[in-house]
């Protein structure tokens, strides 16, 4: 059974990290094209719910002291994060094609704002998660 968590933690962190890495990276420069890593960074928000809820029932389930209250913190700033990216840059980006250069400008800045509210999201999120043994 073993190896079945540390399969499910390293996968967990794996998609979290590309998720938040990605997220951060595309808010800072906003020349990298966040249409591109929209689907990925979803996908990857996909897979690190569902991990993180298997390690949840491994680890907490029955449980709801002060660590599973900062866990629970992160987990809805993630789920915010996903909703603000979903709402702010997919909606974007479905709109980009065949749009005018004006156009393009707009749904880019918004594209760029929801990757920097979710980025900021997604820092408290990391923070919860490395730190929740600590409470």
């Amino acid at each position: 059974m073993q190896y079945v968590y540390i399969v499910v933690i390293g996968l967990h962190v794996m998609a979290g990290v590309f998720w938040a890495g990605t997220t951060i990276a595309v808010a800072r420069d906003p020349d990298i094209r966040a249409e591109r890593f929209f689907r990925p960074q979803m996908g990857a928000a996909v897979l690190a719910f569902l991990t993180g809820l298997l390690l949840w029932y491994f680890f907490h389930e029955g449980a709801f002291g002060s660590m599973e209250k900062v866990l629970a913190l992160g987990i809805l700033t993630a789920l915010i994060a996903a909703g603000v990216q979903g709402a702010l840059v997919g909606s974007a980006s479905r709109q980009l094609a065949g749009a005018d250069a004006a156009t393009q400008t707009r749904l880019r800045a918004k594209m760029t704002r929801g990757e920097r509210i979710a980025g900021g999201l997604l820092v408290v999120t990391v923070f919860c998660m490395a730190t929740a043994k600590m409470f």
